[in-house]
């Protein structure tokens, strides 16, 4: 892990996550975000990685350490439809979206699946990037300011906790939701 990018391990214990909780990790990509979670959580808990890449799903469980096999869940699903995870109706104490928003196409869908499984008082973290950095993260067009993010999600009916600095290139937010 170089130190372009953020770090999965300090940004999850902003969750302020325990032992036994239940995370979803929404478009788990590579996972980092995912493994984190789960040596917070242990075997009493459960960390589901959400992605709709298949191929992605296979490479996270496979470079998942054999400790943490049994506590993160891998699900081939989609975050943008309502029902899209798979998941039960406020099932989770805790969603993460790190770096996915910019690249989610339906932000309407997301907003009503993270709101479904989110237990009420639930959180929510979002980690994106604060910008583009010539070739490394999202091309411009695709940037989603930090205010833009804290707009959309308090305007989904999210109380915002804190913002707080997700790495030399990411910021991050933490919510709860209704």
């Amino acid at each position: 892990m170089t130190a372009h990018f953020s770090s999965p391990h300090e940004n999850v214990l902003q969750l302020g996550l325990r032992e036994g909780m239940k995370v979803g990790d929404f478009g788990a990509g590579s996972g980092h975000y995912a493994r984190a979670a789960a040596a917070v959580v242990g075997h009493g808990g459960k960390v589901y990685a959400i992605d709709v890449q298949e191929d992605v799903l296979k490479h996270l469980k496979l470079n998942t350490h054999a400790h943490h096999q049994n506590i993160v869940n891998t699900i081939w699903g989609d975050i943008e439809k309502l029902g899209g995870t798979h998941l039960r109706d406020q099932s989770l104490d805790a969603v993460m979206l790190a770096n996915t928003f910019f690249q989610v196409e339906h932000r309407a869908g997301l907003l009503e699946e993270i709101r479904r499984v989110l237990k009420p008082g639930g959180k929510l973290m979002v980690v994106d990037w604060a910008g583009s950095y010539g070739g490394m993260g999202p091309v411009p067009e695709q940037i989603i300011s930090e205010h833009d993010a804290e707009d959309f999600f308090i305007g989904g009916g999210f109380h915002k906790m804190k913002s707080f600095r997700a790495g030399p290139h990411h910021y991050g937010i933490l919510f709860t939701a209704p």
